[in-house]
């Protein structure tokens, strides 16, 4: 346990003897939303939060993230780079690749926007666990973060990184103290539906992803809401890279692949597959196969704890 009021009055001194502007990613996460807020309560006019549409966001995200910022009254401006995204991760379909070029990408983004704003600096919501698992000298690379390990050699920013030491536990609870509406949002993965489709995430197979996902949410929160199930930590769905045959109506069908994925943990170090009822099973699957007959004709679920697997797939 951190004492949650201490550490916030901590990084805000340190933050205020930055000399001067900085630039803050907003991607509307518990993680970068408490640092926007954190940075925002130091720097006032001097800050500017950035949301990017990178194209691999959530359903209707950016809708929801611009109006979290404005309600949260902190400086901000909302760039739309889904065509330079796609285009950075055309023919990638390695894991790492994907995550490297994104932060490439993120980082290109946010050196054009400071140096329009006149900053020196960037603010990240990079977290223990994304330093960890991207791996150094003593450790082995799990996965590179975008925010870590995806970060290209040399920057023309310098980094303001005050939640580098905390888990996610700790960071909601700094959240809650802040007031921030987001505190208890699940957490959504830096690069985005891009891990969460296997293979080359084009523009059209993330299309598909993104509304498996936005089914697993609704029906899982639905099921939560009429008290059939505990709220798992983290859920979604996995485009797999795979197609096999099925049956529409009386019709042959050949038809992409949907994981749902589902977990609960307290730090994102180690999780355990939710047990999610057979019964709300049946409806997300129901209604993906239906929904989205054009594309899916199979799902399964997947019921790895963490370790073997990770929470994301790639």
């Amino acid at each position: 346990m951190i004492d949650t009021e201490e550490f916030i009055e901590e990084k805000i001194e340190e933050i205020e003897g930055v000399d001067g502007k900085a630039v803050v990613g907003c991607s509307g996460g518990v993680d970068s939303t408490v640092s926007s807020v954190i940075a925002g309560r130091a720097l006032g006019d001097d800050l500017l939060a950035i949301y990017v549409d990178t194209g691999y966001m959530r359903k209707n995200e950016t809708e929801r993230i611009e109006s979290t910022l404005k309600e949260m009254g902190v400086n901000h401006r909302i760039i739309d780079a889904r065509e330079e995204f796609y285009q950075a991760m055309e023919n990638i379909s390695d894991p790492e690749e994907k995550r490297k070029s994104i932060g490439n990408k993120f980082i290109e983004i946010f050196e054009r926007e400071a140096e329009k704003f006149d900053a020196d600096h960037l603010v990240q919501g990079t977290i223990a666990p994304d330093w960890i698992e991207s791996g150094d000298e003593e450790r082995d690379t799990i996965k590179s973060h975008h925010n870590v390990g995806g970060l290209p050699e040399e920057m023309g920013l310098d980094l303001i990184e005050p939640l580098y030491d905390l888990y996610k536990d700790e960071v909601r609870e700094v959240a809650r103290e802040l007031g921030i509406s987001t505190a208890e949002r699940q957490p959504f993965p830096g690069p985005g539906l891009a891990i969460r489709v296997i293979g080359e995430a084009t523009p059209e197979r993330t299309e598909i992803v993104r509304e498996a996902c936005h089914i697993v949410e609704k029906e899982i929160d639905k099921a939560v809401e009429n008290g059939e199930m505990e709220r798992p930590w983290q859920y979604f769905a996995v485009l797999l890279p795979v197609k096999t045959v099925g049956v529409q109506g009386d019709k042959r069908a050949y038809g992409h692949t949907i994981a749902i994925r589902a977990v609960q943990s307290s730090d994102a170090m180690t999780a355990n597959f939710s047990r999610i009822p057979s019964h709300v099973l049946d409806r997300i699957s129901t209604k993906i196969t239906n929904e989205m007959k054009d594309e899916v004709n199979r799902v399964v679920y997947d019921v790895t704890s963490k370790p073997p697997g990770t929470i994301e797939w790639e």
